[in-house]
């Protein structure tokens, strides 16, 4: 009956974490597509880390036309360079890329001395990491960090950021389409607090992103739009394995109005106030638009009249953050295998961090012994993410007799619900 969750010989490799975390893949997507852009510095990351356009952007089972690629190119060149003229412009002395993805702009701001600091999923990070750094100049390295860490989980921010002074110009792009609703409540306390304690802003290009989609399609492809909007997502969900979901900080299309004070209203309850920056108004021209003709390229221009990227900074009367969203007690966890049953008792987070640990424990001991059933205590189990939950729905499919979730707490439980795990695991009191 001894404890055989032996951290100190569970190998993690760099395919496990792709396997807990494959959303990543998607960032090799949007570097590929700038480099299509004639971007140098984009080209030279793609050629260190060996990228082909097979693997960059088509899905195991779809191959992107080119007209879909020509739409994607558009939207994260859009994206990407209006993002950084804005976080140029606000003077900060150190920008935060959360995520950060392959993109080369660590290359260009420490050009223009300003620090930066890449935070990403650790699968991510690393590959860009060694690969970005390898491209600056020696004497601008000590401008440039980049470390592994979970949004979800402030104790891994913090220490991304140690050491840091000054306020902070955080930028997020990309990353919510693929957050359930308790993640995006977690990042959101992170954010609050990181601003609350450096000062700066945040500017976060997902809220309306799905706008900018329908705009550019409809110029680029007519009556047909909507016919190339799903081709687009489903590569996209394919190559994350993770279904494009909905959330509070994610406009839909018909919401208008009401849509955008959702968003401030779920901003404004966790500390936070959002600013609307057009994005007509802040683009810069696009190597992209060099594939248009003139009416289509100012056609869509008119049309990101409609659309808004976030500035986001501290209410001027913060709510106090909630705790719960943001403790992050160290992980732990202990095993005994008993009668063909693994109890596996875990405390803390279980985040993308610590799944993979995790997951490699459990694809060792299901090896090694005959396990019909998984008993998950959850008593000390702060939270889960869906790199947690990944797992466990691995777990559960190599169980003949399923997976059993005992004294989950009312946050958990309330994520493990709200996953629809409830329809496939049991959950015990």
């Amino acid at each position: 009956m001894n404890d055989i969750f032996d951290f100190d010989h569970i190998f993690v490799d760099a395919d496990l974490m792709g396997r807990v975390n494959p959303v990543f893949n998607t960032a090799k997507m949007t570097l590929f597509q700038l480099s299509m852009t004639g971007d140098d510095n984009a080209k030279a990351i793609a050629d260190k880390l060996g990228l082909t356009y097979e693997s960059a952007q088509n899905s195991k089972s779809t191959k992107v036309p080119e007209e879909i690629l020509l739409l994607n190119t558009i939207i994260f060149e859009t994206r990407y360079r209006t993002i950084a003229s804005i976080a140029k412009k606000s003077g900060y002395p150190t920008l935060v890329d959360l995520p950060c993805g392959y993109t080369p702009r660590a290359i260009e701001f420490v050009r223009q001395d300003i620090r930066y600091v890449g935070i990403d999923l650790p699968a991510a990070i690393s590959g860009a990491g060694p690969a970005i750094t390898s491209l600056i100049d020696e004497d601008k390295r000590d401008l440039v960090r980049f470390v592994g860490a979970d949004a979800t989980n402030y104790a891994s921010l913090e220490k991304a950021l140690e050491g840091i002074d000054g306020e902070l110009c955080i930028t997020t792009e990309g990353l919510l389409m693929y957050f359930n609703q308790s993640e995006v409540d977690a990042f959101c306390s992170n954010i609050a607090r990181i601003l609350s304690e450096h000062g700066g802003c945040w500017l976060l290009a997902d809220p309306e992103v799905s706008m900018q989609f329908i705009v550019t399609a409809k110029v680029l492809f007519g009556e047909c739009f909507m016919e190339a909007m799903a081709k687009m997502k489903a590569v996209s969900e394919e190559k994350s394995d993770v279904g494009i979901q909905g959330n509070s900080l994610l406009l839909t299309a018909k919401e208008g109005a009401s849509g955008i004070q959702k968003v401030m209203d779920f901003l404004a309850a966790h500390g936070l106030k959002g600013e609307r920056m057009v994005v007509s108004e802040h683009m810069p021209e696009l190597s992209s638009f060099s594939n248009l003709e003139m009416k289509q390229v100012e056609a869509i221009k008119a049309a990101m009249g409609q659309c808004a990227y976030w500035k986001i900074t501290l209410a001027k009367d913060p709510v106090k953050v909630d705790a719960s969203m943001v403790k992050s007690h160290s992980f732990d966890a202990e095993a005994v295998y008993d009668n063909r049953t693994l109890t596996l008792c875990m405390a803390g987070r279980l985040d993308s961090i610590n799944a993979p640990t995790v997951l490699a424990f459990w694809e060792k001991v299901s090896k090694e012994r005959n396990i019909v059933m998984v008993n998950l205590d959850c008593a000390k189990l702060d939270y889960i993410s869906s790199a947690g939950l990944r797992v466990l729905l691995m777990m559960y499919k190599g169980c003949p007799e399923g997976v059993r979730v005992v004294h989950a707490s009312g946050l958990v439980k309330e994520i493990l619900i709200q996953a629809g795990f409830d329809s496939f695991i049991q959950l015990v009191e």
